[in-house]
Order: C-alpha cells, then structure tokens, then sequence
C-alpha cells in the first residue's frame, strides 16, 4: 500500500509547487508526473463506466429500459416479425447465440462502449486539464464552443441512425422472404447497429471541420460555393460507401442529412467571411495598394524596449529566485 500513497502524495506537493509558482511553468519530470495522473483518472472513469454499462446491458434503471433492450428494439419491432424467424417458445423476439460466451463478450463491449460514451465529460475533462494550460483564453473559449457543438452533433447522428435501422433492415430482410427466413446472431447484429451509430455520429461532425477550416481562414466562403455541387456528389457517394447495410434508405438519409448540415455549414462560411470583409475595409486593409507600405509605427524603441521620449518608472526590486537547472519550460 506503499506505492499509492507515495504516488498521492507525490501528487499533492506537486499540486502545492504549481499553484505557488505564479507564471505556471513546469519542469519535463513534473509534465511526465502530471500526464500521468490525468490518464490514470481518465482511465479509472472508463473503468467504472465500463462496470455500469455492464449491469446497464440487462437491468432496467426505472423507467429507462435496459441496454440490451434499446439496441435490440430496431430489430424486435412488430414490423420486422413476418421477416424474423421465430426461435422461442413463447414467440419472444430473441437473438442466436452461436458460440461459447458470445453474449458475454458483446455485453462487455457494449457496456464498455455505453459506459465510456456516459461518462466522457469526466474523462474529457481530465484531457482537458492537462492542455488547456498551454491554451490563451480566447483557444479555450474557441475549443469549448467546438466540442459543445461536436458532442450535439454526433448524439443527432446517432439518434437519425437508430431510427434509420428498422427501415434498412426491413428492405435488407425483405428479399427473398418467401424463401428465406431471418434469425440474426447477437456479436453480428450489435456490431450492425454500433457500425450505423458511430459512422452516423462521425459524418456528422464533417460541417462542423468545414466551419473550422473557414474560421482557420483554410477555406473560403467564394472557394465553397464553387464546390457545392461536387461536394453534394461526393456526400452521396461518401454515404454509399460509409453505410454498412448497402441499403438504399440508409444511404439516401445520411446523404440528405449531410447536404443539409453542409448548407448551413457554408452558409455559416458566408457570415463569418462578409463580417471579416467589412473589419478589413473599416481598418483600410484593403485599400492599401500593393507597393505601399502598412499603416504601421516603425518609431525603433531603445534598448530596454521604451519608445523615445516614453517615461519609465524604475521597476520595483524583486528578491532573487533559485535557478532550477531542471526547467524544460
């Protein structure tokens, strides 16, 4: 029990040596030590999250349904049942579990999956404490803004997939249902239906790097508008691709869903580049001609950094620090 409590320890005076040094620097040791101990926070949340979504797979919390309940739902709706085949007794829409301890390793994955999605404010923010030192006040308040919206938009796409799912599987188990009967395994159903969340979740964020790159100043408004319609053809063609049931409806819900989102993305685009034209023309940017020189004060100051004739008050006498060698930063 040694070993923790000097680790926490160690934390603790490092804790005290950061907050008394004003200017906030750390050695490499002591960035080592910090990164460290946000990962092992981070990775006792994934943990304990993981634990949750584990009993969360088959236990119901009140009124919200179980895990395993809300991702068999597409596949168990009233219907899919003439396309299902029936493999219980009592008529009850199961899934196949094909070999040993299937079940148990999809429950794990997904409870890991589900308990790391719940809790990533946790997680995250233990990521967040270690950059955002390195940040000035205005990239942490553009960074907080991104991932607010990232995190909306990837919850809408995984919310427009699992409505999508029972659709697609319809026309998927549509064909040929004459002469087929469908009884689907549990590890090859629950990857189908994480597969269309993620990827859903994922293409949703594309606008959002498109409005990234135009505020980076990486994209124009004008440059945008000249790719519209090869960038709506290569969203189809990219939602052909990215949907894993090859269904039709799937593709064409992600593919409108994501012309929608890049419209307003371009749109956005539009705002931020006229505001920015009309910040130039008010500062006279740009009616400078090429050949003349900016509106600058090229006045050379002397040598302690003080324009000529400025008036400096003798600067108040600080005690003498101890030189730390070990400073990496």
């Amino acid at each position: 029990m040694a070993g923790p409590f000097r680790w926490f320890a160690e934390r603790r005076e490092r804790g005290k040596r950061r907050r008394g040094n004003p200017d906030g620097t750390m050695s490499l040791k002591e960035h080592l030590y910090e990164l460290r101990y946000r990962l092992g926070l981070a990775m006792l949340v994934i943990a304990i999250g993981a634990i949750f979504g584990f009993i969360w797979f088959q236990v119901r919390l009140g009124p919200i349904p179980s895990l395993g309940d809300i991702l068999t739902g597409p596949y168990c709706q009233a219907d899919l049942a003439p396309y299902r085949a029936d493999i219980t007794k009592d008529g009850r829409c199961a899934l196949l579990q094909t070999e040993p301890f299937e079940i148990f390793l999809v429950q794990l994955q997904v409870g890991t999956a589900a308990g790391a999605v719940l809790l990533s404010p946790l997680w995250l923010y233990q990521i967040w404490a270690f950059i955002t030192p390195g940040l000035y006040a205005k990239e942490r308040n553009f960074a907080r803004v991104f991932v607010g919206i990232g995190a909306l938009l990837f919850i809408a796409g995984a919310v427009l997939a699992y409505l999508v799912v029972p659709e697609g599987l319809k026309v998927l188990l549509g064909f040929g249902s004459g002469n087929w009967t469908t009884a689907l395994t549990g590890s090859k159903y629950i990857n189908f239906v994480i597969t269309m969340l993620f990827i859903f979740g994922v293409s949703f964020l594309l606008p959002l790097v498109v409005v990234m790159l135009n505020r980076a100043g990486v994209v124009s408004y004008e440059r945008l508008s000249k790719w519209r319609r090869g960038l709506m053809m290569g969203l189809f063609v990219f939602a052909a691709i990215a949907t894993p049931g090859t269904d039709p409806i799937s593709m064409v819900v992600l593919a409108l869903a994501l012309v929608l989102l890049f419209e307003m993305a371009i749109q956005l685009a539009r705002i931020h580049d006229r505001r920015k034209a009309k910040l130039r023309a008010a500062e006279g940017w740009d009616a400078l001609d090429d050949n003349e020189a900016a509106p600058f004060d090229y006045t050379p100051s002397n040598d302690d950094g003080n324009m000529p004739g400025e008036k400096v008050e003798p600067a108040a006498s600080e005690p003498a620090k101890r030189v730390n060698y070990d400073d990496a930063t």
